[in-house]
């Protein structure tokens, strides 16, 4: 199970909590009546799949129901950073890319990274299920059963 970060309610949740909705930064046209019929198909009906770096819509359906953003490695099913909406990603897939050049690992190997890890978290890091400091879990890492 994942652990993901709600940048509205400012803690990581089981990922039951939450839903996919979609592509994020999608631009409705401004002035719909002007575009063509092809226009407005590509709009309604076409999305980027990328295999890497993807920035997705998803709302937490069973905590604040807000919209947000997530950053995701769809090749490796990582997340890289979670973002409220209007906000602008910090990672690309430009800047994975020369981060990946450069070597730099965006969480210790074996682990699933869950977004930006808050100053203030109140996670016991000794805890199984609780992201490790570099803000990641074990993939497929279940709570402590007591």
């Amino acid at each position: 199970m994942f652990h993901i970060f709600c940048p509205y309610c400012q803690e990581y949740r089981e990922e039951e909590e939450f839903h996919p909705s979609g592509q994020a930064h999608i631009e409705r046209p401004a002035d719909p009546a002007s575009v063509s019929d092809e226009e407005w198909g590509d709009y309604l009906f076409f999305r980027d799949n990328p295999r890497g770096i993807h920035h997705e819509m998803w709302v937490h359906r069973l905590g604040c129901r807000k919209f947000f953003n997530i950053t995701r490695d769809t090749a490796s099913y990582e997340i890289l950073e979670t973002y409220r909406m209007g906000e602008q990603p910090s990672i690309t897939a430009a800047s994975a890319e020369v981060r990946r050049e450069q070597g730099v690992q965006t969480a210790d190997g074996g682990w699933q990274t869950v977004g930006a890890r808050p100053e203030n978290s109140r996670l016991n890091e000794e805890t199984p299920s609780c992201p490790s400091p570099t803000g990641a879990i074990r993939a497929g890492a279940s709570p402590a059963r007591g």
